[in-house]
């Protein structure tokens, strides 16, 4: 899929500026729970990301999943590996470009382009992780927010998981999702959840505010506000009950 120079550039710009915040964060103390991830501590995380990014270089440097994975790291200095491996990712990115045939789990797009924008976003919502950890959270960029948005819901949710029926949440309902001017519609049954951007038709509830609070409620990392949802309380709830099984 092909990808506007100046959107690359923003992605890169994302992913250093809270890759740089994170490796601060995660100087504050490595034993720190985090409550998003309950039986995770800052070190845990840390040991994620880094292992995320250099699975994403192998990626970008095979074209395909690397086996076997993943490799063992012995006894590295955890912080000196993450800051290795921030940096390697970039320079994947850089190298690969925006159109390289590459392997994805997504079913719209196989190029490295794709792996602009879900580095970009996995550091963010993990960087709140461990500021929230740590008791210092700032808020994502209201762009990079609002882009995750859209990627949670028409690629997390709405991508083509749920024909067996496989939730625990067979939610029947229409519920819309709006914020920054922008709206997506979702449709959900037991084993669809079809997303339209835009604001037609009826709804059940609606759920709208600041991008960078309902990015985190729809990652599971904060509230939300009851005066950011109108209309059906419980298919607020059962939707956001799906929404945890999809980022799981």
């Amino acid at each position: 899929m092909s990808m506007p120079p100046e959107r690359a550039a923003f992605y890169l710009s994302c992913l250093r500026a809270d890759s740089e915040r994170f490796a601060e964060v995660a100087r504050l103390g490595l034993a720190a729970d985090v409550p998003a991830c309950p039986g995770w501590t800052v070190e845990d995380v840390v040991r994620h990301l880094a292992t995320v990014y250099l699975h994403k270089v192998e990626i970008l440097r095979l074209g395909a999943l690397p086996d076997p994975w993943p490799p063992e790291f012995g006894d590295r200095d955890l912080l000196d590996l993450y800051d290795e491996a921030r940096a390697s990712v970039v320079t994947a990115l850089e190298q690969a470009g925006t159109d390289l045939t590459t392997w994805t789990f997504s079913p719209y797009d196989s190029t490295s382009a794709f792996w602009y924008r879900r580095m970009a976003l996995e550091t963010a919502v993990h960087r709140v992780d461990i500021e929230q950890a740590h008791g210092v959270p700032t808020p994502i960029d209201s762009e990079l927010a609002v882009d995750g948005i859209d990627e949670i819901l028409t690629l997390m949710l709405g991508g083509p998981w749920w024909a067996e029926g496989d939730t625990k949440y067979p939610v029947d309902a229409t519920i819309r999702i709006t914020t920054e001017g922008r709206s997506w519609t979702i449709r959900l049954d037991a084993t669809s959840a079809t997303v339209t951007p835009g604001s037609d038709g009826d709804v059940d509830a609606e759920v709208f505010g600041d991008p960078n609070e309902i990015y985190l409620w729809l990652w599971g990392r904060g509230k939300l506000n009851l005066t950011q949802a109108a209309g059906d309380d419980q298919a607020v709830e059962a939707f956001r009950s799906r929404m945890a099984e999809t980022t799981t």
